[in-house]
């Protein structure tokens, strides 16, 4: 984690923590003493696990194993004050490494006989970049031969896993002997596994590593111990503390109630189970005085209805279909200097942003119960008199998420109605998926975040090249897709050079018939974001398309991608506020993606348009 050791004990014990490993780098760098850091570590109600690391404990020269004794001896004064019984002795990396087994058991033996004299153990851990000893079963080979109750195994999945280790064969080692579990997950990569560990390692369900199959193997030769998270990555490593140790006790919750499922006997605790999804209840809009009308005017150019008009506060719900629209003016506009890091966009055109999704939910307490077991607690949240209790919980983004049941006296009770009816509209029939980007550190939390707290499932994370850079994309659904997220992040931070349209919001909605809908959306004189003759033309050169459909395309600025399943229709307005938009789709056969093939040309049209309204 990022700060200093004083900031993440903090962090581990206010995300409800049990125990820390102590890196010895931070208690370095740390003005507490090893007998104070343990009296912080009791006061926060925190065990002291393990004392790592310790590198290149063995070596081939017999003056060099000497000093690495004297070294360790030292180690084990710093462990009885700090009250740890543990010590991470890693593989040797160094190339004085011993090689044969033997002799490494001898030199083993040695320390774990120093260590037993003093009620100590040592953990001996097989690095996947070890020079002699890289895989498991090297390390178990040599805790094998030592056969002495002060040294024993250390597994970690990262090392396990990243070079093919199979867990199964975790059934030879007796339970008493596996010392410590470090549990880590990664995105799969072709890499160097030494970088691909220091910086890319991920939290238990965040990468593409089978954690839960992991943790069974290990349940099952009887370790009891520590659950432990060791994960190296750069994002965490300047993240806010606090926020990243949230993220890694919902990993855990997670791992332990796919745990649950898997093993019964375990004894793990089930959470509540996340109900089903089986639809968009509202997506709710913030806006200002300046976005508000525009945003208003333009859903009516879609063929919304304002239908209601909220009880007690300044929201306007429109509605088309199943499509409904929550028109929040209660957004304050910042001061003239808060925008100057938008290039002053929100002063030509307002703020407007995705500000809540209302999910529906077969049981919107039972959905509440897990977000609070997934350590996503519910937020605090002021009604008035007769208004409909609704439960909602913020996402990574700050996004809030509620949880509904559109029901005649529910939550569209809360609005009064304007006369107007919804009607068929421009053939828009509900809403396909929302797109949100997501700030850079938060990217992999918020796929962790919807699985663990909604049941949504992550699918394969993507990346494309876009007008400003990588872009990194990854969609959450339901396995019935009644629900989908299409989560977006810049792959790297940004400097002062940016886009007309930083870190852009939708809402994409359905229809039958988009060809129809988009004759209708260009009559009523909706924005409709026009695109190059080029893109068209890269489709005729692409895709065997009728000429009806090819000369739609070119009018209505209409995006086509396909693939082995089925095609997909869609199109977008021009940018509403500061940073959203809105689509509209039309799913072809079993196409189960978000045309993210065209974000690009979408980008670009968007920055030309945004750049001709402000200058």
């Amino acid at each position: 984690m990022s700060g200093t050791l004083e900031d993440k004990l903090a962090a581990a014990a206010a995300a409800g923590f049990d125990g820390v490993e102590v890196f010895e780098p931070d208690l370095v760098a740390s003005p507490w003493s090893p007998a104070e850091l343990a009296a912080r570590c009791a006061d926060l109600g925190l065990a002291i696990d393990l004392y790592q690391p310790f590198r290149d404990l063995d070596s081939t020269d017999p003056e060099r194993f000497a000093r690495n004794l004297r070294r360790l001896a030292a180690k084990f004064d710093v462990m009885a004050a700090l009250g740890a019984d543990t010590v991470l002795v890693c593989s040797s990396v160094a190339p004085d490494a011993v090689a044969d087994a033997d002799l490494l058991a001898e030199q083993l033996a040695t320390a774990a006989a120093s260590a037993g004299e003093r009620g100590l153990r040592i953990a001996y851990e097989a690095l996947a970049w070890g020079r002699h000893v890289s895989t498991w079963e090297r390390s178990w080979d040599a805790v094998r031969r030592v056969g002495s109750p002060a040294l024993g195994l250390c597994l970690d999945s990262f090392h396990v896993l990243s070079r093919g280790g199979d867990p199964a064969g975790f059934a030879e080692v007796p339970g008493e002997e596996l010392f410590f579990l470090q549990l880590a997950d990664a995105p799969q990569l072709r890499m160097d596994v030494l970088q691909w560990s220091r910086h890319h390692r991920l939290f238990p369900g965040q990468g593409a590593f089978d954690l839960p199959g992991f943790v069974a193997a290990v349940f099952a030769t009887g370790y009891a111990g520590p659950l432990s998270l060791e994960v190296f990555n750069d994002v965490y490593r300047q993240s806010d503390p606090a926020r990243t140790a949230v993220d890694a006790m919902r990993s855990l919750q997670w791992l332990a109630e796919a745990l649950a499922l898997r093993c019964p006997d375990a004894g793990l605790p089930l959470p509540p189970a996340a109900p089903a999804l089986s639809g968009w209840s509202f997506t709710e809009l913030g806006v200002d005085g300046v976005s508000g009308p525009r945003v208003a005017a333009v859903l009516e150019q879609l063929g919304f209805a304002h239908t209601g008009q909220h009880r007690s506060k300044p929201v306007q719900l429109w509605e088309q279909g199943r499509a409904r629209v929550l028109v929040n003016a209660s957004v304050v506009r910042p001061a003239a200097a808060g925008v100057a890091s938008v290039a002053g966009i929100a002063s030509v055109a307002g703020i407007a942003s995705v500000a809540a999704l209302g999910l529906e939910s077969s049981d919107p307490g039972r959905s509440a119960a897990r977000a609070e077991a997934m350590s996503a607690p519910v937020l605090p949240r002021t009604r008035g008199t007769a208004e409909a209790e609704l439960s909602a919980v913020a996402a990574p983004d700050r996004t809030q998420v509620f949880f509904a049941r559109t029901v005649p006296d529910g939550w569209p009770a809360d609005f009064l109605p304007t006369g107007a009816q919804a009607g068929p509209g421009a053939g828009i029939t509900g809403v396909d998926h929302v797109g949100l980007t997501q700030p850079f550190d938060s990217f992999d939390e918020a796929g962790s975040f919807y699985r663990a707290v909604l049941g949504l499932e992550p699918q394969e994370v993507t990346e494309l090249a876009a007008p400003f850079g990588l872009v990194r994309t990854r969609a959450v659904t339901d396995p019935g897709r009644a629900v989908r997220l299409a989560l977006s992040a810049a792959a790297l931070r940004r400097g002062g050079w940016a886009p007309g349209v930083p870190e852009p919001q939708y809402v994409a909605f359905a229809t039958a018939d988009l060809v129809a809908t988009a004759r209708r959306l260009r009559k009523a004189g909706a924005p409709l974001l026009p695109l190059p003759a080029n893109y068209a033309d890269d489709l005729v050169s692409r895709f065997d398309l009728p000429a009806d459909l090819v000369a739609a395309i070119r009018e209505h600025g209409l995006m086509y991608e396909e693939d082995a399943a089925g095609g997909y229709l869609h199109l977008a307005t021009e940018v509403l506020g500061d940073r959203v938009f809105f689509e509209v789709v039309q799913r072809l056969g079993g196409y189960d993606g978000y045309g993210s093939a065209d974000a690009p040309v979408r980008m670009a049209a968007h920055r030309r348009r945004r750049q001709a309204r402000t200058t």
